[in-house]
Order: structure tokens, then sequence, then C-alpha cells
């Protein structure tokens, strides 16, 4: 549990648990609601909906941040593939806009790659702005061997090597079957 700064109460990740998920799909619409995007159109909030009912679902990593009881962030990680060995796929973060820059997105990330490392998970990816999750130990996936679904996706293209993580571990990475609906 962390403070935030303001007047807020402190910040709690825990798990996510049954009941939160309006609140989530509401906070992910909020996030990623943007001018050329309406927000009955954000297609994070399905994703997440739609992991949840998939066998890939994670509901050990699968994270809200919490302030005075209301959620303002969610993240979750999901099962996925390095051709057929096991790896994380992360995806959606996603926090409040008026909770931006104020460290939740920072605690979520730490949180789930903690999470993710004491499951004895080897590998986290996802696709997003190098400069922000370079600071959490995400290269481009492609300097570990790990070919993207989409090569077009470049460096933004990333992944994260946990403590169980073995450099034989390469080749191309396949994301829970949600994901292909996007």
């Amino acid at each position: 549990m962390g403070t935030l700064p303001g007047d807020e109460g402190p910040l709690l990740v825990r798990p996510e648990r049954p009941g939160d998920e309006p609140a989530i799909a509401a906070s992910l619409r909020e996030a990623f609601t943007r001018p050329d995007v309406p927000e009955n159109e954000v297609v994070e909030a399905k994703l997440v909906d739609d992991l949840r009912a998939g066998e890939e679902w994670l509901p050990r990593l699968a994270l809200v941040a919490e302030v005075d009881g209301v959620v303002v962030g969610h993240v979750v990680c999901s099962r996925a593939w390095v051709e057929a060995f096991p790896a994380l796929g992360l995806g959606p973060l996603g926090v409040l806009p008026g909770w931006q820059r104020r460290g939740v997105g920072r605690a979520l990330m730490h949180s789930v790659l903690g999470a993710a490392d004491a499951l004895g998970e080897p590998l986290v990816v996802l696709l997003g702005n190098p400069r922000y999750y370079g600071r959490f130990g995400f290269v481009p996936a492609s300097t570990l061997g790990i070919v993207a679904p989409e090569p077009a996706w470049g460096d933004h293209f990333q992944a994260r090597p946990l403590a169980a993580y073995d450099s034989g571990l390469r080749g191309r990475f396949r994301y829970a079957a949600a994901f292909g609906g996007l």
C-alpha cells in the first residue's frame, strides 16, 4: 500500500474480486476514450470481459488499484505462448485520467510483474510505448528472439524476462484467443 500526492487516501493494489467488473469496465472505458474513439467503442473494456470469459484468464494476475474504495486502475496478464511454451501477455493497463501521472500505473506494473515472477512465470510480453515500459525492464521482444504476431509492431512489441526466464525461449508469440477479436 502506498500514498498518493494530495488529500486522497492510501493506494491499494489488490486482486480483482467478483463484483469489480462494472467498475473495471467503466474505468477502462474512461481511460481509453479519445476524441476519435467514442466511449461505447473502447475495445479494452470488451477485451478484459472476453479474457475473463476465456480459458487463458489468470485471476491471480488481474489486479485493481483502488483509493478510498474506488477503482482507479486495472491491469491484467493472460496466458500466452512463445511457440508451445507458456508466457504472459500483459494488457490492457488502464488508469482513470484524473489518476494518471500520479504513480498508479507504476504501482500496478510493479505489482503485476512481482506477482508473475512469484508464480514462476518466465516472460511478460506487451504491445506499448517503449519509453514508458522500458522503465520496467521491457526490451524489444525481437532482441530476445521473440517474433511479434504483426511485424509492423516493431519495437513497440516488448518483452520482460522474469527470474524463471530461459534464453532458449524463442520463436513466434501468440496472445490469448480474446486478442484475436481486436
